[in-house]
């Protein structure tokens, strides 16, 4: 299993290495038992089987994800992390594919697996 993300400001950026690694289980290892994962705008999803089908589809894509972190803030165990992203290129079917938003995600931590996902909104100001 991959290393815990002990800092808040890294979840993000864990996320970016883990997706541009097509590592679908160190992805999913970034989130709680009961994340939900908002894959389209006001589209949520819960549970372990539709949380991996909605990430393998963005996977899918072949293609980078960049990621910028904005802000974290963090209150004992709770944080929020808003990081802006682009996955930009040529998907495998040949079309163009500009995707991008500003992530507004809720976090949890704990001593054991350090910082992950609770909510993952990637079209967090849509």
């Amino acid at each position: 299993m991959a290393n815990p993300v002990t800092s808040l400001d890294q979840l993000n950026l864990a996320f970016a290495d883990r997706f541009n690694a097509r590592d679908l289980d160190g992805l999913m290892a970034l989130n709680t038992d009961d994340v939900v994962f908002v894959p389209a705008p006001g589209q949520p999803v819960q549970g372990e089987a539709a949380v991996r089908g909605a990430l393998e589809q963005f996977l899918g894509l072949n293609l980078p994800i960049k990621m910028t972190v904005r802000h974290v803030f963090s209150s004992g165990g709770t944080g929020l992390a808003i990081a802006d992203w682009t996955i930009n290129g040529t998907a495998p079917d040949g079309s163009e594919i500009a995707l991008a938003g500003s992530t507004a995600d809720v976090a949890s931590y704990d001593e054991e697996r350090g910082w992950r996902y609770v909510i993952d909104n990637p079209f967090g100001t849509a």
